[in-house]
């Protein structure tokens, strides 16, 4: 920011059909919303930024609106990453501290992570997160934070989420190209549960699916911690163009058929209700035509959604079910299809309301940037309460040395 105020975070959120940007002051530890900007995305091909131009322009035109209504200059943003290429893979490592049990220190538990993330990765993956499941300390498993404990031998149950390098890089790039510079980068995913889940519900265990346009990213928690996370290269387009070539329609015409009259259940529409279309002479439609083209997609999306989470071994792990976020949550009937494909309970993800946010921005297409900025907000008083520890920690010791 070029008035550098440490407490504004700013996120972008390069999507498919829209680019935003959410900026939020930090008041006395809580995040206030201070401004956003949303424009339809451009640039983009499956998922991925395919012309680095269009997509630039659109992150500038969405700061700048940002700008206009928080009355401030951005330079510096969080970004979102996620499309096909994400990928989540489970680990374990440890290290022996000695031939005597001692206290456990955070040096500790940084060897234990470094130990276990020491795994092959292809040559173009980079890793997002390292987020530990559980520590365990001579073979006691379940342990959350080890630090001042005792022990003989320290492990750690990894995830890793990664992603494509050059996908990432893409990103920062189109930052860059619209002013911004990239501080941080988060799974999408994982900042959309940090908008719309509990605690009892990551502990149950549950499934949050983000819905985008191009693909679908789903993140998994169980007991508390990140068990899987994957992409499906499904979205809310491939339902678009599915009823563009079935009913031989424009796709912006077969876009708002889907938003005002689209269900994902057939059986959930009137067998006999009819609207007048325009295709290009206007002529009758039966609603049930449009449901039926949607159902089958619906149903494909929830069998790799369903094949993830067994390649993951958390097909079992959902208790407390499955939560739909992005804009292709909104379509009517994909709770049902979810619960009666997935065997769970589904809701749709609202994103809890950031203090002044406007009401409009508490929809599943909002929770990513929202998620984001929470996320960011939480990581960074993390890194300053350990920050301030370390300090306290130093003053004692040369306090002790007078």
């Amino acid at each position: 920011m070029t008035q550098k105020q440490d407490n504004l975070i700013v996120v972008l959120d390069i999507g498919s059909a829209w680019t935003r940007v959410l900026a939020a002051d930090v008041i006395e530890g809580v995040p206030r919303y201070r401004g956003h900007g949303a424009v339809e995305s451009a640039g983009m091909r499956k998922g991925l930024i395919a012309e680095l131009s269009p997509a630039a322009r659109a992150v500038r035109s969405a700061n700048e609106q940002t700008e206009r209504v928080a009355r401030i200059n951005i330079d510096e943003c969080v970004v979102g990453v996620g499309g096909p290429h994400i990928r989540g893979l489970n680990t374990n490592g440890g290290f022996e501290l000695g031939n005597r049990m001692r206290e456990i220190t955070r040096d500790d538990v940084r060897t234990a992570v470094e130990r276990a993330r020491a795994v092959p990765l292809p040559p173009d993956r980079e890793i997002l997160h390292l987020l530990p499941r559980q520590f365990i300390l001579d073979e006691q498993p379940g342990i959350f934070d080890p630090v001042g404990m005792v022990g003989a031998r320290l492990e750690v149950d990894l995830h890793i989420a990664t992603c494509s390098g050059s996908a990432l890089q893409s990103s920062v790039t189109c930052a860059n190209r619209a002013g911004l510079q990239v501080s941080e980068a988060i799974l999408e995913s994982i900042a959309a549960a940090e908008a719309t889940l509990s605690a009892d519900e990551r502990e149950l265990g549950i499934c949050l699916l983000d819905i985008g346009a191009h693909s679908s990213d789903m993140v998994v928690f169980f007991e508390g911690a990140v068990a899987h996370t994957a992409s499906v290269p499904i979205g809310g387009a491939h339902f678009t163009n599915d009823l563009a070539i079935g009913l031989q329609m424009p796709v912006a015409q077969a876009e708002e058929l889907k938003r005002q009259y689209g269900n994902a259940v057939v059986t959930a529409v009137p067998q006999l209700a009819e609207i007048e279309i325009a295709n290009p002479q206007p002529q009758m439609l039966r609603l049930r035509s449009i449901a039926e083209i949607l159902e089958p997609r619906a149903r494909e999306l929830m069998y790799y959604v369903k094949e993830s989470l067994r390649h993951g071994g958390v097909v079992d792990a959902l208790g407390a079910g499955c939560v739909l976020t992005g804009g292709g949550a909104m379509l009517p009937g994909m709770l049902d299809v979810t619960e009666s494909q997935l065997r769970v309970p589904a809701r749709t993800g609202l994103p809890v309301r950031l203090s002044q946010m406007p009401g409009e921005l508490v929809h599943p297409g909002f929770a990513v940037a929202i998620g984001m900025l929470l996320y960011a907000h939480r990581t960074r008083a993390a890194r300053a309460a350990e920050s301030n520890t370390f300090r306290s920690k130093l003053r004692a010791i040369f306090a002790a040395s007078y």
